[in-house]
C-alpha cells in the first residue's frame, strides 16, 4: 500500500523515515531553502498529513545544504505581475502562519535541526517545534523590524514565550543574529550541537523521544502547549494586519532600499 507522505515524490521536500522517526528536509538548495509560497504550502501538507499519525513519534525537521532557511522567498514579490487587492493579499498572506500552526498542530514531538542561518520566516517555523538542536556556527535572526515591517506569522508570542520578554524585544527589534550559543542561553535552543552534526543530534533526541511511552508523552506536549501558549492567538491575531499596514509604508520602502544599497535606513515613521 502506497504511503501518501513517504512515498509521494514532493516538489521542493525530501521526507523520509526511519520507524517510527520522520525526517522533513527543505530542498531548495539553489534559492538557499528560501520559503516560497509552493515550499509552504508543501510542508503545512506534510505537517496536516503526520499530525495524528500514531505510527510517527518525532518528526525532526531540517535543511538541506549547509543552512536551514533565509527567509521568506522575496523572488515571489519580484516576479509579480499583478498586485492583488488588500482582501486578497490579506488572504495569500495566511500561508505563512497557517504552515507554523500546522506545525505546532503536530502530535507527535518535532525537533528542528538548524545548521548555517535560519532568517526570518525560517525562525518563525523553528519556533512553532517543539525542540531546536542548532550546530556550532548557526544563528537566528529577524531582519523584519529593521527593514520597515513587523514580525508577523503570529510568532512573537512563542519567542516572548520562550525567551522572556525582555529579550524577545532585543530579538526581534534589533535584528540581529543569535548564535548558537546565545539561543541556548535565552532558551530558544535546547542543544548546541558541532557544526554539520545538528541533525545527527537531533536524531538522538528522536530515538530517545520514540523509546517512551507514546500515548503520555503525547499529553504531556498537548498539556505543556495548551498551558504556554494559552494566549497566543489572542496576542497575534491582527499581525496579518499590521504586516498589511507597515508593507505600505514608507519606512518600509527606505527600509528595503536601505538594504540593497548596504547602508543605514533614514526613518520618519511614514
Amino acid at each position: 500500500m502506497t504511503d501518501p507522505v513517504f512515498d509521494r515524490q514532493w516538489a521542493h521536500l525530501i521526507v523520509t523515515r526511519d520507524g517510527p522517526i520522520a525526517t522533513v528536509t527543505l530542498n531548495r538548495p539553489d534559492a538557499r531553502n528560501a520559503l516560497s509560497t509552493a515550499l509552504m504550502r508543501e510542508l503545512t501538507e506534510v505537517a496536516r498529513a503526520l499530525r495524528l499519525r500514531s505510527d510517527v513519534l518525532a518528526v525532526i525537521l531540517t535543511g538541506g545544504g549547509r543552512y536551514f532557511s533565509a527567509g521568506a522567498d522575496l523572488s515571489d514579490v519580484r516576479t509579480r505581475t499583478t498586485w492583488p487587492s488588500l482582501l486578497e493579499a490579506r488572504e495569500q498572506i495566511a500561508v505563512g502562519p497557517d504552515m507554523c500552526r500546522a506545525w505546532e498542530e503536530i502530535e507527535a514531538v518535532t525537533i528542528v535541526a538548524i545548521e548555517g542561518y535560519c532568517i526570518g520566516g525560517g525562525c518563525a517555523l523553528a519556533v512553532a517545534c517543539d525542540f531546536r538542536i542548532m550546530g556550532e556556527g548557526a544563528y537566528m535572526r529577524l531582519p523584519e523590524v529593521p527593514l520597515g515591517i513587523n514580525m508577523s506569522w503570529r510568532s512573537i508570542p512563542r519567542i516572548a514565550t520562550l525567551a522572556g520578554p525582555s529579550r524577545a524585544k532585543r530579538f526581534v527589534m534589533f535584528g540581529e543574529p543569535a548564535d548558537a550559543a546565545t539561543c541556548l542561553a535565552w532558551g530558544m535552543a535546547d542543544e548546541a550541537a558541532p557544526a554539520g552534526e545538528a541533525v545527527q543530534v537531533a536524531e538522538l533526541w528522536a530515538r530517545k523521544v520514540a523509546a517512551l511511552p507514546p500515548l503520555p508523552v503525547r499529553m504531556t506536549k498537548e498539556a505543556v502547549n495548551a498551558a504556554a501558549n494559552a494566549h497566543h492567538y489572542a496576542a497575534s491575531f491582527m499581525d496579518r494586519d499590521q504586516y498589511l499596514l507597515t508593507a505600505r509604508t514608507e519606512d518600509f520602502r527606505e527600509g528595503a532600499r536601505a538594504f540593497f544599497e548596504k547602508r543605514p535606513g533614514v526613518f520618519k515613521g511614514e
